[in-house]
């Protein structure tokens, strides 16, 4: 695929290029600040695109604010933004028009080579790929502010289910991850769609509407 990547640390952002290159992807642009990237993007029109969320001009939420934008008048591309630290509530409003093309991850993801390759795929297939440690302080979050029902009533096991639903894992990854069988994973499932009310509808997809009921807002 083609990628535009952001990332103002002249080292880290050269390490993702040579990483993703050496996976046969094209880094057809790289960018330093995030007027930079808006410009590489409009430009080169890529599949993906990987930025830093606190990047020049002004070291805030500048990455954030561009990925947002890309998303909107880009949709077709595919956005993963990285951070140092686990912000909830940046995580959210990216994903406030869906989580579909749609990854956050920690840097520190990176060094794990295989999860951060897989979760770029998936991002770029289509899919989404939330750090586990963000979708935790996202759930932690729902339940303080639905403590009467919904999520609140989903024991520990079935919130791992659910976050790792977010993550955009199947049912086999799931078993694997946890240690448990395909079955009981299902079972699972099904027991968080009774307990968030999502009644069988041939024209909801379930397990999305899931994910995003404490994804969205």
């Amino acid at each position: 695929m083609r990628v535009v990547i952001a990332e103002d640390e002249f080292l880290l952002r050269e390490g993702i290029s040579r990483i993703l290159a050496d996976e046969g992807h094209e880094i057809v642009a790289t960018a330093g600040d995030a007027d930079d990237l808006l410009g590489k993007v409009a430009a080169y029109r890529p599949d993906l695109v990987l930025t830093d969320i606190r990047m020049p001009p002004d070291f805030a939420d500048d990455g954030l604010r561009a990925a947002k934008r890309i998303r909107r008048e880009f949709p077709g591309t595919a956005v993963v933004v990285l951070s140092q630290y686990v912000d909830a509530t940046g995580a959210m409003e990216l994903l406030a028009d869906g989580a579909n093309g749609i990854g956050y991850l920690l840097k520190r993801r990176i060094l794990n080579l295989e999860d951060f390759l897989d979760s770029v795929q998936r991002v770029a297939d289509g899919g989404s790929s939330i750090d586990s440690d963000v979708i935790t302080s996202m759930v932690r979050r729902e339940v303080r502010n639905h403590q009467d029902g919904g999520i609140a009533q989903l024991t520990p096991r079935r919130l791992e289910v659910l976050q790792l639903m977010a993550q955009g894992y199947s049912n086999a990854r799931i078993a694997r991850e946890l240690f448990v069988t395909e079955k009981a994973v299902a079972r699972s499932i099904a027991l968080i769609f009774v307990a968030l009310d999502l009644p069988p509808d041939p024209d909801d997809h379930r397990r999305v509407l899931a994910v995003m009921r404490f994804l969205d807002r």
